[in-house]
């Protein structure tokens, strides 16, 4: 199918009232979950993935488009209303939001981000319809040795562009690729890491790692080095619940730069949603007539990078749905979701499952227009929401995981495992290892390893297979482009934008616990 035949044909599954409901679910529960301090797109689906078991796939998978998008606009409200992002996408929305709300305007900087956020996204999504038919006309023709290559790139983009150290992400992949190594060898029958364990035969299941890395760790983490039993928040003036006139003025073209930015470099794996926010920020500082007002509340530094932002984030699924290759955490729990159901993204998806992927494309749209009408009226609800005590909301979280973990395959030893694993996110997170990186080694590492083999297999042993066609000789270039441009690009984004946040003293600390 074309773009707008696809388009066309997702809308029909979708808009059934079945389906509508789920879409409203999702995006009511995403948010719900979302706005909470600390927890961000990857953590809500990974956390709510049990409630779609028994759902036929195409309501399990309109409902996680309903959660993805009130997700990332609940990282957003934490933002600006605490200065506390839940994930790097959202540590630049939170310099200029933040002081915005801290002037009584916290209410127009959730309508610039909610509005910002519908217009990235749909415009993003309609790319995304367009540009999936395209890249799986690619992806047939590619071989073992281009895969590899394409996780390749995925490996090192995420590990070395993600956190503060690429040798830290370096080495959170490799435990990542080493959990990726526990259960049976498919091909030799061999047991691998299991310790004696029979419950390892199978391998660590997905969604508990999901689970324990992003919940438990980030509780433990959280509620190890809190100070108040409370929430900060800011204060909303009345009757400043919409966005003016000028607001306006100053907002629109920031969105339309902002998903120029963000699109595309979710396409291309580029390590998060982090470059094109940053770049965002930075060319709106320099564009704008009012450059003194960034770092101050300038309108602009929020609606660029959330427009980026979102657009970012459904470029992802690009290489997701046409190549089966995630290169963000979320896209990875996205991945796990379609195993659940035996399904595995890639060329052959559209076809095998056209109804599935264009519903799911097309419920994105209906997510984004019922976010939008859900979320303006309702700001006023969010900020209640984060009076909730910490350690109530804390121990509500490690409740829901338990049980969700639990649930998955009514395992005792699964909460074992979750246990151990949370406290391997604490430790992580305690001496600034990323998450990201071992999340997407764990679930792309026995594809990889596939895909490796078969390439050697079929080259008789020969190493130089893996370069031996010019899609790997590109793609390796490519990746070499990346790292050395995302280094300088977040080198110079960063070196711009501290000095506009320098009187705040710092640009807002954000675990890495989340990315997209």
């Amino acid at each position: 199918m074309s773009g707008w035949e696809g388009l066309l044909h997702g809308l029909s599954v979708a808009v059934t009232p079945e389906n509508l409901l789920f879409a409203l679910i999702g995006t009511i529960v995403g948010t719900l979950i979302g706005v909470l301090p600390g927890i961000g797109p990857a953590l809500t689906i990974a956390l709510l993935l049990p409630m779609t078991y028994g759902l036929e796939p195409a309501a399990a998978f309109i409902m996680f488009a309903g959660i993805y998008y009130g997700a990332m606009y609940g990282g957003s409200t934490t933002a600006i209303l605490l200065k506390t992002p839940g994930e790097s996408g959202s540590v630049i929305t939170a310099i200029d939001g933040n002081k915005m709300a801290r002037k009584g305007r916290g209410a127009a900087a959730l309508a610039t981000a909610a509005i910002g956020s519908f217009i990235a996204g749909t415009i993003a999504t309609l790319l995304l319809a367009f540009f999936a038919p395209w890249m799986v006309e690619v992806a047939i023709k590619l071989g073992a040795q281009d895969y590899f290559a394409l996780m390749v790139v995925a490996f090192l983009t995420v590990s070395a562009l993600v956190g503060s150290s690429p040798v830290r992400g370096l080495v959170s992949m490799a435990l990542g690729l080493t959990v990726g190594l526990v259960g049976l060898d498919f091909q030799s029958g061999q047991q691998r890491l299991t310790f004696g364990q029979v419950s390892l035969l199978d391998g660590i299941d997905t969604v508990v790692l999901i689970v324990a890395l992003f919940a438990m760790g980030e509780v433990l983490y959280v509620a190890a080095h809190q100070t108040t039993s409370r929430f900060d928040i800011m204060p909303v003036k009345k009757g400043k619940r919409w966005m003016s006139r000028e607001d306006w003025g100053r907002a629109w073209r920031p969105w339309l730069r902002g998903t120029s930015i963000g699109f595309p470099l979710g396409v291309i794996p580029a390590g998060g949603s982090e470059i094109p926010t940053f770049l965002s920020y930075t060319l709106e500082r320099k564009l704008s007539k009012r450059r003194k007002e960034f770092g101050h509340g300038a309108i602009e530094g929020v609606a660029g990078p959330e427009a980026a932002n979102n657009a970012n984030a459904a470029g992802t699924l690009v290489p997701l749905l046409t190549l089966g290759i995630p290169t963000s955490a979320t896209a990875a729990v996205i991945l796990v979701a379609f195993q659940q159901y035996g399904i595995q993204p890639g060329p052959q998806l559209l076809d095998t499952q056209s109804a599935l992927v264009w519903g799911l494309i097309a419920s994105l749209l209906i997510a984004n227009v019922i976010l939008l009408g859900l979320n303006l009226p309702l700001i006023g609800l969010w900020v209640k929401i984060l009076k909730i005590p910490k350690p109530y909301l804390f121990a509500g979280i490690m409740v829901f995981a338990l049980l969700g973990t639990y649930a998955v395959n009514g395992s005792a030893f699964d909460v074992g495992v979750l246990l151990f694993f949370g406290a391997a996110g604490y430790l992580m997170r305690r001496f600034g290892f990323p998450v990201s990186p071992m999340i997407v080694g764990a679930i792309l590492g026995p594809l990889s390893e596939v895909q490796l083999r078969r390439a050697l297999d079929i080259a008789g042993g020969d190493v130089t297979t893996l370069v031996s066609t010019p899609f790997t000789i590109v793609v390796y270039l490519t990746l070499a482009a990346v790292l050395l441009g995302g280094f300088l690009l977040r080198r110079s984004a960063r070196n711009a934008t501290l000095p506009a946040a320098a009187h705040d003293d710092e640009v807002p600390d954000v675990r890495e616990s989340s990315h997209r």
